[in-house]
This record gives structure tokens, C-alpha cells and sequence, in this order.
């Protein structure tokens, strides 16, 4: 029988808040069932395992990643939605360590196709990135690109993988220019084979 006051919804929104204070990686049915004070057995009436949890918490950050993507584009196009769109990208993966991480995570066919925020994160880069004019299939390999860059970007920043005295902002904001200027001016098919 569910504990009285423990819901999907509350164990979902614990779990998110863990795997940001301790990993993903060490986000488990165990450590959430002590954050609520109760039995590992209380939890599995809401988490059949593990890797649903982990599920669970993938599709909740993705719902909130999209949403703050979206703010960030909304009425943008081109130079301006791309630094939007990167900056929403940076501080969510920032703030949100372990949400960030369960976001880039391959899901279950029967979870990712009906995770409506991860559906959104790829509409908003298709989106985004068509201010600059790309068609199939350069749009998908720009958007490779891109989320190379920022995903690679920011999973050095956040373990504090940049030992350089140069300030991160400031590198920051040069790769954003680079971003820029390498879309402006993305080979076409006729280029690429000349």
C-alpha cells in the first residue's frame, strides 16, 4: 500500500534533486527511499527499479531543459537564438549536473518516444538552427555539431576540466562566435565534393 503523501510525482522530483547533489552515477531506489525516510520496499510501489528511476528522472529534466530552451528562443532567429539556445543549454547543464546527464542518456524506445520534452529538445534545435538557412542533411549534421560542441563544452566545465587561467566565459563566448560564423557558412553538397 503507497505510503500516505509519497507519489510518483514526489519521488520523481527527489530523485531529480539527488542525482544533482550526488551523480547520477550514485542516484539510486535506496538513497531517495532514505531522503523520504522509508523502506526501499515503500519506493518500489512507485519505481519498479533502478533503471526506471533513472528513467523517470530523464523525462522530468528533459521537460524542464525544453522549457528553458524555449524561453531562450522564443522570438529569436539566427545569431541571437543560437546564443539563447547555448546559454539555456550551459546553465542548465550547469545547475542541473545530474538532470543534465540523464537527458543525454539513450532511453528505451517505449520511454524516449513518448517523453514529450525530449520531442521538444529536438524540435527546438531543428528550429533553431533553420534560422541559418540549413536544409537536409546539413541541418542534422549542424545539429550534431552543435550539441557536440555545447554537450562537450559543458561536461569539461562542469568537472572542472578547464585548467587554463583564461577565463571559461570568455572561451565561452569565442566558441559561440565560431559556432556562429561555421553555420553562417556550412558546406553545401556542390562544396564538398569540389
Amino acid at each position: 500500500m503507497p505510503r500516505q503523501g509519497l507519489t510518483s510525482a514526489r519521488v520523481s522530483a527527489a530523485a531529480a534533486e539527488l542525482a544533482d547533489s550526488v551523480g547520477l552515477s550514485r542516484l539510486t531506489v535506496a538513497a531517495v527511499a532514505r531522503h523520504f525516510g522509508v523502506s526501499d520496499a515503500a519506493l518500489y510501489v512507485h519505481v519498479r527499479s533502478r533503471d526506471a528511476l533513472i528513467e523517470h528522472v530523464a523525462v522530468r529534466a528533459a521537460a524542464t531543459f525544453a522549457d528553458a530552451l524555449a524561453i531562450a528562443v522564443a522570438g529569436r532567429a539566427g545569431r541571437q537564438a543560437l546564443v539563447g539556445f547555448a546559454d539555456a543549454w550551459r546553465a542548465f547543464a550547469v545547475t542541473h549536473p545530474g538532470q543534465y546527464a540523464a537527458t543525454q542518456l539513450q532511453l528505451p524506445p517505449e520511454v524516449g518516444t513518448r517523453s514529450a520534452g525530449h520531442l521538444r529538445m529536438i524540435e527546438l534545435s531543428y528550429a533553431m538552427l533553420r534560422g541559418y538557412g540549413l536544409d537536409e542533411p546539413a541541418l542534422t549534421d549542424a545539429i550534431r555539431f552543435v550539441r557536440s560542441t555545447f554537450h562537450g563544452f559543458v561536461s569539461l566545465e562542469t568537472v572542472d576540466g578547464f585548467g587554463h587561467p583564461r577565463a571559461v566565459d570568455a572561451s565561452w563566448q569565442s566558441i559561440l562566435d565560431a559556432v556562429h560564423t561555421t553555420l553562417s557558412n556550412w558546406p553545401t553538397r556542390k562544396q564538398e565534393h569540389q
